[in-house]
């Protein structure tokens, strides 16, 4: 596999814009083909065998553009089909819990994290799993915020609605005095001004999509697969549904223009 070759990242819709904004800053030699589901999100409610049903449909479009690496940036398409799909395909693929679980342990000093994200995720215990073994002495409380990935699709990222959502979700994992609290879906972070307003200043928040490129930077340079040429980078962007809409969204949060977005019938895959 060359060097020169692009990175594939996915998610449900915009939220794994997060990762490769971290991505493109983080390293800024590689080229991104993005593809968001924005036509079946959100995940998060789905039973696990349809995520892994969605997430081989995608690798298989991904590797169809001759990606080196794969890079699952939805926090629900991690743990529920991360471990299935990774004995399947023959390159590097990676997702973002464990990056996010790693930082929450080495942050926190109380040993108290809370975790939000879909109810997918939640659901699947697999932060509480990654965090015990790091310390069983660890408590972790998650709860699910399923209306968190709908409002930012629809744009409503600073909405007095929204706030009233975050308050109503987060004020019970406050009651079990969190100094760490991990945003488990790759949308949350796009929130993240609303979640401080919520949680104040004392709560360390973690950004799993930015400890997410950091680990394959490490990935990548392990496989010799870094490509340290920062010249003609071809990013592309595609998506199942609403494609325009998709991209006035990623020029409003990515340090690239993105030129155009493209519609795919991922269910030829």
């Amino acid at each position: 596999m060359s060097s020169k070759a692009p990175i594939g990242v996915f998610d449900s819709g915009v939220g794994g814009l997060t990762v490769v904004k971290e991505i493109m800053n983080q390293i800024p030699g590689e080229t991104i083909i993005y593809f968001g589901d924005t036509a079946r999100l959100p995940y998060g409610s789905k039973s696990k065998e349809t995520i892994i049903t969605y997430t081989r449909q995608i690798i298989r479009f991904l590797m169809g553009k001759g990606v080196k690496a794969i890079v699952i940036a939805c926090g629900t398409a991690s743990a529920c089909a991360l471990e299935t799909v990774k004995a399947e395909i023959d390159i590097p693929i990676m997702g973002v819990v464990k990056p996010g679980a790693k930082v929450a342990a080495e942050k926190t000093k109380n040993g108290n994290i809370g975790i939000i994200a879909t109810e997918g995720t939640i659901q699947s215990g697999i932060y509480n799993e990654f965090l015990r073994e790091t310390n069983p002495q660890m408590k972790v409380f998650g709860k699910a915020c399923p209306l968190f990935v709908p409002l930012v699709e629809e744009g409503l990222i600073d909405d007095p609605i929204t706030l009233e959502m975050a308050r109503r979700y987060i004020s019970e994992l406050m009651d079990y005095n969190i100094d760490t609290l991990v945003l488990g879906c790759t949308h949350y972070p796009l929130l993240r001004d609303t979640i401080r307003k919520v949680v104040g200043e004392g709560v360390e928040l973690v950004n799993p999509a930015y400890e997410t490129a950091k680990h394959l930077k490490e990935v990548l340079i392990a496989h010799g697969l870094e490509n340290e040429s920062s010249l003609s980078l071809d990013h592309k962007f595609f998506v199942s549904d609403g494609a325009e809409k998709f991209k006035n969204f990623a020029n409003s949060i990515l340090p690239c223009e993105v030129v155009e977005t493209k519609d795919v019938n991922i269910e030829s895959y």
